[in-house]
């Protein structure tokens, strides 16, 4: 992910949205500290989607459903 400096970014706002817009999220720093990522909102959606695909893999429905009827002690 290409980084910039909020300097550039100022400069040059409306090609950088129009980039993150495309597909390209990019990362603002300041004196070597990252600030903000900048992307689109679909590349957001993706990436949340991505992240959950990922979870689910190793996910089991029994982990957190139990019979409401079962006596649940805190110390299990």
């Amino acid at each position: 992910m290409e980084q910039i400096n909020i300097s550039e970014l100022r400069a040059n706002l409306l090609s950088y949205l129009k980039k993150a817009q495309a597909g390209q999220p990019f990362t603002v720093a300041s004196n070597g500290e990252v600030l903000a990522t900048i992307a689109s909102p679909d590349a957001l959606k993706q990436s949340a989607r991505q992240a959950l695909d990922e979870l689910a893999q190793d996910a089991k429905a029994d982990d957190i459903i139990a019979d409401s009827r079962e006596t649940w002690k805190a110390s299990q």
